[in-house]
């Protein structure tokens, strides 16, 4: 399928998707409420440790466990941090979803409170047909035409004229989160849709990254930055300069911590994530249904590859100081 002309107005923002695309945990507090200081010290690590482009209200932050009202303070507290920085030098990239009429207020939501794109979660419906799928995600994109979309797209059927199709009708639609477990299907169905038309984002995380890039991908989606962001980013450098081996040494390191968050079909996805941070202090361990927290004697294991992360980035002049930033026990 030949190329489309994608609008240049969204380069910085089709660039800030060439990254390491972080998904950061929402902390609670003792009383279930958003740990707002948690919160901003997290964010603050992540910033400091070179990471340049935050998605609040994704996946790992337990975007279907939040309430309306959470996911707007979600967004809000999120702005209020990188507002600190020098412009243009961090994106957000906020994640809506459910019904169309609040994916529609959530996206105008982030786009009032200054935010630079919205990540359209799949739909969550029993019976999602192709044309419908163009329709929803339409829907968004017209209602906020100044904000880059990205649909995350995780259903294995949707072929790639689907997403040229939308693509016609929404030139803010500029990048993908895809996450659908096949590179062969991925190469595919990049190509069928427009492989320079989008920028391709790798959404199942560093365990795919190598197979994605090698495909036609160019950032990757990552949950296990908030624990050791100079992982993350020594992968990107490694996949951005074609060093494969380099990318998969981080692969190696990182292996045994993604497949715990893989296990039980992604059950403890960000379990795991919230009990890595726990173990160095840097919020509580806390999740909500239908999370779980992990057993007692299952701590160890992730609390030890944490400490060993943590003690490599000191060595290295990663960023990934430790100290507690909430009250309460962790």
């Amino acid at each position: 399928m030949s190329t489309t002309a994608f609008d240049t107005r969204f380069d910085a923002r089709r660039a800030a998707l060439a990254d390491v695309v972080a998904i950061p945990v929402t902390p609670f507090a003792a009383d279930g409420t958003i740990d707002r200081e948690a919160h901003a010290a997290l964010l603050h690590r992540l910033l400091d440790g070179g990471v340049r482009t935050l998605t609040p209200n994704g996946n790992t932050g337990e975007f279907y466990a939040l309430s309306p009202e959470e996911r707007d303070e979600n967004v809000e507290l999120t702005l209020q941090q990188v507002r600190g920085r020098v412009r243009g030098s961090t994106t957000v990239l906020v994640g809506i979803g459910h019904d169309v009429p609040t994916a529609v207020a959530a996206a105008r939501h982030a786009r009032d409170a200054g935010a630079d794109m919205v990540m359209v979660h799949q739909p969550v419906h029993p019976y999602v047909s192709q044309a419908g799928w163009v329709d929803y995600h339409r829907a968004v994109a017209e209602a906020v035409p100044e904000l880059g979309v990205v649909p995350y797209l995780r259903d294995p059927l949707l072929p790639g004229a689907r997403l040229a199709e939308l693509a016609g009708h929404c030139p803010n639609v500029i990048g993908v989160k895809y996450a659908v477990p096949d590179a062969a299907r991925f190469a595919g169905f990049a190509r069928d849709a427009g492989l320079d038309r989008f920028v391709w984002v790798a959404g199942l995380a560093e365990s795919y990254a190598p197979a994605y890039f090698s495909a036609g991908a160019t950032g990757f989606t990552s949950g296990l930055v908030n624990v050791a962001p100079h992982l993350s980013l020594r992968m990107l450098e490694a996949l951005r300069s074609g060093d494969h081996p380099a990318a998969m040494k981080v692969w190696e390191r990182i292996r045994r911590f993604e497949e715990l968050r893989a296990a039980h079909a992604s059950a403890d996805n960000v379990t795991v994530v919230k009990e890595a941070l726990a173990s160095l202090g840097l919020c509580r361990r806390d999740v909500r249904p239908p999370g779980k927290e992990l057993p007692e004697e299952r701590r160890a294991e992730v609390a030890a590859i944490a400490a060993e992360w943590a003690a490599g980035g000191r060595a290295s002049g990663g960023a990934v100081s430790e100290g507690a930033v909430s009250g309460g026990d962790i």
